[in-house]
């Protein structure tokens, strides 16, 4: 029963996965589909329009560049190339491109952590869905298992630290909190002796979504980084960025300001379902070398996913 029951959730999360690219899956396939329409051999002609329809399609400039330069070298060391072969070969090399990046802790959520309590600080602008993944990735953990604490640190906005406390209250998990207007340091500091205290396998601290000054925001997250080390001494264990995976290029430039302004050291893509850019997620995993850890297909609290490169590229380009 225990194996029917796990390749159930299995296959719920494929469809979940399928569903939520479809948009892009179909915006991608139809590019390509043009781009070798006609074609029985992979020439310049094929490749120059390849290189459009990636482009197209919020994979990046650079990235797409890596990706042709790699399906250019398989062509002229196997002479004789079909477009049928073309898209087995898309598929290969860029999911040789994620597997580059995508290392470090674990995703899956009931894998052993590799520190007690694990303390995660997210950051990212404002509306790119923060809060609601740090209250998805606490309910995950919490049917894992752990037990989580949560830290409402960005005191900026008091709309926030509403935000999380009902998500610690649908949850079940603690929210630690001050008044708005508080140090986002002081309540990191709390947070974080609570979960001590308290035995607290996974920490969550939330913080301010604003960048129109990023040498406040480096000093603020240093802060936040030097407090909670008073407590934890390593803390935290992991950055993670969140992303609008909807803006397309825009999320590039957040990644960029943000890798500048502290040490992001995985990614959380967000809003994929409902948008044909789903294509950034290869783009931004091979432009910074951050793993992309989640990424998030749909409103409901299990529509946030362990990022798995080579389901999402079958998803994205679903060949043979």
């Amino acid at each position: 029963m225990a194996f029917f029951g796990l390749f159930g959730k299995e296959k719920e999360k494929k469809e979940t996965l399928d569903k939520g690219l479809e948009k892009t899956k179909e915006s991608v396939l139809g590019k390509i589909s043009r781009a070798i329409i006609g074609k029985s051999t992979v020439d310049d002609d094929v490749l120059d329009n390849l290189e459009e329809a990636l482009v197209t399609s919020d994979v990046g400039v650079d990235t797409t560049l890596a990706i042709i330069e790699r399906i250019r070298q398989r062509v002229a060391r196997d002479k004789y190339v079909g477009t049928a072969e073309l898209n087995r070969i898309l598929r290969e090399e860029t999911a040789a491109l994620l597997l580059e990046n995508n290392t470090g802790a674990p995703t899956d959520f009931a894998d052993p952590l590799p520190a007690k309590p694990y303390v995660i600080m997210v950051v990212g602008v404002n509306g790119v869905g923060k809060t609601t993944t740090i209250g998805k990735l606490a309910w995950q953990y919490k049917q894992a298992g752990k037990k989580v604490f949560l830290g409402a640190a960005d005191t900026f906005r008091a709309a926030a630290i509403e935000q999380l406390s009902i998500w610690g209250e649908r949850v079940g998990v603690p929210v630690i909190k001050q008044q708005m207007g508080s140090d986002p340091a002081s309540v990191a500091y709390d947070t974080l002796q609570s979960a001590v205290a308290n035995d607290a396998d996974v920490v969550l601290i939330d913080t301010a979504g604003r960048l129109h000054n990023k040498i406040n925001l480096m000093n603020e997250l240093t802060k936040i980084h030097n407090v909670m080390q008073k407590v934890v001494p390593d803390a935290p264990h992991d950055v993670m960025l969140v992303l609008d995976g909807s803006t397309g290029q825009n999320a590039f430039e957040q990644a960029r300001q943000f890798t500048k302004a502290t040490r992001v050291t995985s990614l959380a893509v967000t809003k994929l379902d409902g948008t044909a850019k789903g294509g950034v997620v290869i783009g931004i995993s091979d432009q910074f070398k951050i793993p992309v850890r989640y990424i998030g297909l749909g409103e409901k609290i299990t529509d946030l996913q362990p990022f798995n490169r080579e389901a999402f590229v079958s998803s994205l380009l679903p060949f043979d």
